[in-house]
């Protein structure tokens, strides 16, 4: 069985990235992008303090509710939107195979 999973990330510029993401090393989705050289800054390290990993879950997939830290950094966020998340919140497991993600803006 693998420890790896397959997800799309659309960047900001619409430009679609499949990559491959571990799933035994208890990876978040904002620190996968960042390993695959993808804009997105994690600012905060990855403690749901700022939104520079903000993105839209496009898949039919179920994720765990978000944290209260989350649903405040994103009440702050710019462009959110129902299907707004913060990447460092999602953590890859098997149950992911198959998530489609876009980048939200930056901004300005």
């Amino acid at each position: 069985m693998s420890a790896d999973i397959n997800i799309t990330v659309i960047d900001r510029e619409g430009q679609q990235h499949n990559l491959i993401a571990p799933t035994d090393m208890n990876m978040n989705l904002m620190e996968v992008c960042k390993s695959h050289e993808l804009p997105v800054k994690g600012t905060c390290g990855g403690m749901a303090m700022c939104a520079s990993c903000h993105c839209y879950i496009e898949s039919a997939h179920v994720l765990k509710n978000p944290s209260e830290d989350e649903e405040d950094m994103l009440d702050q966020a710019f462009f959110v939107e129902n299907k707004s998340r913060l990447g460092c919140q999602i953590f890859m497991s098997s149950d992911l195979e198959g998530l489609l993600v876009t980048l939200a803006p930056e901004s300005d």
